[in-house]
Parts: structure tokens; C-alpha cells; sequence
């Protein structure tokens, strides 16, 4: 009797840039328990990421994670390399690193705003032109924006604002760009998010959900399926698109 179930993904190779907590490492864990063999980047913390690698292992499918700063292009256009040719293929890309500068617009200097764009913006674009290369028909590039490139309805997100609205234009020529391989690119935008850089019981957490239509924060498994919807052949004419998965956060 054959036992194997099938999955949506079985057979197809993901990355995940920034996959060892947060949204990052409930995309990795959705990807592989759709079939998916996955890599992915971390920046420092490498039991997090060895916690990810055995939940992978755990669905059945195959791990790689490499110590890359996002901020490095040429460290992370090569770790999308080694992904490929590890696995043999690459049909899913998944940019999920970013940092989170808060304050007051006037108070950031250069410094936190090449730092930032550097992540948040140089870096899909880095990873998705190194991943294209790999791609044939039927590839996904899915890249995490946030909110606040719809809505910015607390003051001190100006920078953090400007990199994620950034990423609609890149998604939107990737899209462009790519559609005539069968490559698609899409950017989902989530709303709060219980994580550790935004923990649903931290000190504003009461005043952010009240902004939700729902009046609550998303769990990071919740933006993983939309993710994962956008990736597999249930998404195949979705393409250069932003999609808010908030909770009504933006109504």
C-alpha cells in the first residue's frame, strides 16, 4: 500500500531569506510541510536556526541554513547559489529579513537609513536576480512587506515605511520582468503579527489591535499560508500583486 500523501509542493526547492524566527520560520516550516526541501539565512542566532533545521528534518524533507547578513550581497547572491546547486533546482524564493528602525524620521541619520535599505530593499532585489537565474516555469518569488506601505498610522515609521513601499515597485517589475518565463512575484503585506520583535501582549499591543477589523494579532502561521498559497500552483495567475493579510487593519 502506498502510505506517501501528496503535497502541494512536492519536489520543488524553497529559500527563505531570513528563516530562522518570526514570519521567516513559520514560512520554512509551512514549506516544508507542503514538501518543499528548504533553505534558509540567519543572521547570528544559529540555535534558532538549528531548531528549524530539525522541524524541516521533522516533515521529511531537507534542510540547508547558512549564517548570511542581508546586508552582504555578495554572501547572500551566493547563498542563494548554494541552495540551487545543493538541491538541484530552485522554484521558490521567500525575502523575509528585515530591520525594524523606529523613531523619529529627523533622528535617524544616513547610517540607519543605508543600513535599511540595504536589508529591507537592496537585498530582495539581490536574492530575487540571483534566484531568477535559477528558475524555470511555474517559480515564485514571494517578498514580505508590511502594513504600514498602505497605512502608516504611528509616527517614527517613516524609514520603515519608505523600504517596504519600495518593495511594490520592485514587485511590480519583477512581475513585469519575469511573467514571460513563468515566473511570478508577489509581495505580501502582513498586519500585526505576534513575534518577537512585535509581541501580541507588548507594551502597544493594546492600542495596535484595536486598529484590526478583527481585534487581534496575526499568528505568524497565518501569513505562512498565505505565503504558501502564493507559491504553489493554487497562486499560478497571481502575479505582481501586493496582498495585506492584516485583519483589516488598513479598512
Amino acid at each position: 500500500m502506498n502510505t506517501h500523501t501528496h503535497t502541494p509542493l512536492d519536489g520543488r526547492v524553497a529559500m527563505v531569506v531570513g528563516g530562522s524566527r518570526g514570519i521567516g520560520a513559520a514560512v520554512v516550516r509551512r514549506l516544508a510541510r507542503d514538501g518543499a526541501d528548504v533553505g534558509f539565512t540567519y543572521l547570528r542566532d544559529s540555535a534558532a536556526a538549528e531548531t528549524v533545521v530539525k522541524a524541516v528534518e521533522a516533515a521529511g524533507r531537507r534542510a540547508l541554513a547558512l549564517p548570511v547578513d542581508s546586508a552582504d550581497a555578495e554572501a547572500l547572491a551566493a547563498a542563494v547559489d548554494a541552495v540551487a546547486d545543493r538541491f538541484g533546482r530552485l522554484d521558490i524564493l521567500v525575502n523575509s529579513a528585515a530591520l525594524y528602525p523606529v523613531g523619529p524620521i529627523d533622528e535617524l541619520g544616513v547610517e540607519e537609513f543605508d543600513r535599511t535599505v540595504a536589508v529591507n530593499v537592496r537585498a530582495p532585489f539581490v536574492a530575487s536576480t540571483a534566484a531568477a537565474r535559477h528558475m524555470t516555469g511555474g517559480g515564485s518569488i514571494v517578498t514580505i512587506g508590511s502594513l504600514v506601505a498602505d497605512r502608516t498610522v504611528f509616527p517614527g515609521y517613516g524609514l520603515y515605511s519608505m523600504s517596504k513601499t519600495a518593495l511594490v515597485g520592485l514587485t511590480k517589475g519583477l512581475a513585469r520582468d519575469l511573467g514571460g518565463r513563468g515566473i511570478r512575484a508577489t509581495l505580501v503585506h502582513p498586519g500585526p503579527t505576534d513575534t518577537d520583535l512585535n509581541p501580541a501582549d507588548g507594551p502597544y499591543s493594546d492600542v495596535i489591535r484595536s486598529h484590526t477589523a478583527l481585534g487581534r494579532y496575526a499568528g505568524p502561521d497565518e501569513i505562512a499560508a498565505t505565503v504558501a498559497h502564493l507559491a504553489g500552483d493554487e497562486g499560478r495567475f497571481i502575479t505582481g500583486t501586493s496582498v495585506l493579510v492584516d485583519g483589516g487593519f488598513t479598512v
